[in-house]
């Protein structure tokens, strides 16, 4: 079943992967730990988490199918029991491998697997016709669930299983034949049956019993009745037991089992006979599936991580919408135009934190990238929520991508086909190059790989040397993203980059650069961003003011001592 709840059918499945430092700088693993506890489930949902698909038709499909997910808490529940089936699944194929596993344990796995399928598609059947499913992708596993229950007599399919599996169930104890030589040493061993009840200390056990009390008589006719599961092969099967001497003291007889596995030499010359009576058994059980051969519940299992991941991100959209703040799911602009418009948009690994209980006044922002401007110089004092408004904007095109409802009251967005983050590296990773060096050189390899349909977010960039260094090739920087026609953050602290709007709009390309600024007001800072020119020493001038350190405040201080 070639399905996908994260793919249309006939989609491209390509997929760009995030790098290891966006990964690392849009905190994927923080959001992964916040989505589950399991561990299986956090790797899964990071895979997931970090291959992006730039494709339109792609996106919004997994927005439609998520949208369900949240709507209707009923799926969830029912499809969290269906991830526990599909994991046994996952088990089985496991132990489907196993080339050492005895015919019976490989036909137990197999009656488990068909039995276990069955189970998962009564279930996806029996939850979507009861719900009010809307998306394409639900519906289309809804009419797959129910062409393959109607087709595959499920019923009749049913009734094979648990005949099956109780036949299988019934074997409780094997007879054993032990041949002596004159010395009435063992020499071979056979299978005498199977058998469908346990072996007590009656028939056979009784009669030796009563023979050792009365040394007088052998008895001519030994049987052991029971009710046989499957009849002796008309050949018997013996094997010899392996080389058998007396020991000098005490006289007794000993079995040289060196060449036999195991620790008993009795089990490992029964080994061979009990195998090859097994595999009969099997093989006559096997032709009651042969009708089924074709059903393998195994092509169900690729739909567990999308499950999970639907699941998950509606529970934490849950919790994040208990906090009051807004969420909204994405309308999927084409992606040529190169547009994203968000409406109240915030960072949510603040509304992670607040969900913990963390006591967060969350500030909102609008931001709108279109043919007005598409670059943003963002400039601001420090801890002004540069950074943390850089990763909002970066982590709400992920999530909308991803198909999830995004941190915002309102969100239009044209797909990325990936986010280029360069943010300030760890001080162990500068050694060889330099700060510098090192910070040009994941530069270049951002605009190797880059393209129109590009995010490149750049937090406090070149800011390891000097002013007019720094600024002398972060000017170029911009120009190269205005020529690549990208879509761009460039957070700083060079003012004088944010002034030369006009040189750097007066070159070529189609991504126009405006300044963005955090807002201060009354020397506290708002967190609030616009789009006007940078303030400069305006910051300063609110903060000394607020503070009393203007030369007229410290001087009519002075005045009064």
């Amino acid at each position: 079943m070639d399905f996908s709840l994260f793919f249309p059918a006939g989609a491209d499945r390509t997929a760009q992967k995030l790098s290891d430092e966006a990964i690392n700088d849009l905190s994927i693993d923080f959001i992964a730990d916040a989505l589950t506890e399991v561990k299986y489930e956090r790797e899964q949902l990071r895979t997931m988490m970090t291959n992006i698909s730039g494709d339109a038709k792609t996106i919004q499909y997994r927005c439609d199918v998520f949208d369900d997910f949240l709507r209707l808490p009923k799926l969830r529940e029912d499809m969290e029991q269906l991830v526990v089936r599909l994991k046994d699944l996952m088990d089985l194929e496991r132990f489907q491998k196993d080339k050492d596993a005895s015919d019976l344990w490989s036909l137990v796995n197999r009656l488990r697997e068909i039995g276990t399928y069955v189970q998962c598609i009564n279930t996806i059947k029996d939850t979507l016709d009861k719900l009010d499913i809307r998306s394409a992708g639900m519906k289309e596993l809804q009419r797959i669930v129910t062409d393959i229950s109607r087709e595959s007599g499920f019923d009749l399919l049913m009734e094979d299983i648990n005949e099956t599996l109780e036949k299988a169930a019934r074997l409780r104890s094997i007879t054993i034949g032990v041949n002596l030589d004159n010395l009435l040493r063992p020499k071979t061993a056979a299978i005498v049956s199977l058998n469908d009840t346990p072996f007590t200390n009656s028939g056979l056990v009784r009669r030796f019993m009563d023979f050792t009390k009365n040394k007088g008589e052998l008895n001519s006719d030994i049987d052991a009745p029971s009710a046989h599961f499957h009849p002796l092969s008309s050949v018997s099967s013996s094997v010899k037991m392996g080389p058998m001497y007396g020991n000098p003291v005490t006289g007794e007889v000993m079995i040289d089992a060196e060449n036999l596995t195991g620790g008993d030499p009795l089990s490992g010359a029964l080994k061979k006979p009990v195998s090859d009576i097994m595999r009969r058994t099997v093989n006559e059980i096997k032709s009651t599936l042969k009708r089924y051969v074709n059903i393998s519940g195994y092509s169900l299992t690729s739909l567990m991580p999308e499950i999970v991941f639907y699941i998950r991100w509606a529970e934490l959209i849950d919790k994040i919408a208990a906090t009051g703040m807004p969420l909204a799911k994405t309308e999927i602009l084409p992606e040529d135009s190169r547009e994203i418009h968000a409406k109240d948009i915030y960072n949510l690994k603040l509304a992670i934190n607040k969900v913990r209980g963390e006591e967060i006044d969350i500030i909102t922002n609008d931001i709108d990238f279109d043919d007005r401007y598409r670059i943003f110089i963002l400039t601001g004092p420090n801890r002004g929520g540069k950074t943390i408004f850089t990763q909002a904007v970066g982590l709400a095109v992920l999530m909308a991508q991803w198909g999830v409802y995004v941190p915002a009251s309102a969100a239009q967005i044209s797909p990325c086909d990936n986010i280029f983050t360069h943010f300030p590296a760890d001080e162990n990773d500068t050694v060889d190059l330099g700060r510098l060096g090192e910070e040009s050189q994941r530069l270049s390899h951002i605009f190797d790989m880059a393209t129109r349909h590009s995010m490149l977010l750049l937090n406090e960039s070149l800011a390891t040397t000097s002013v007019a260094e720094g600024l002398f090739i972060a000017k170029d920087v911009v120009k190269a993203m205005r020529y690549l026609g990208c879509r761009a953050v460039f957070n700083t602290h060079m003012h004088d980059l944010a002034r030369s709007l006009d040189e750097l709009n007066a070159t070529e390309g189609d991504s126009r650069v405006e300044s963005l600024v955090t807002g201060v007001r009354e020397g506290t800072r708002s967190f609030k961003v616009a789009i006007i020119p940078p303030q400069g020493m305006s910051y300063a001038k609110d903060i000394a003011l607020r503070y009393g350190v203007t030369f007229d405040k410290i001087k009519e201080s002075i005045d009064r001592k």
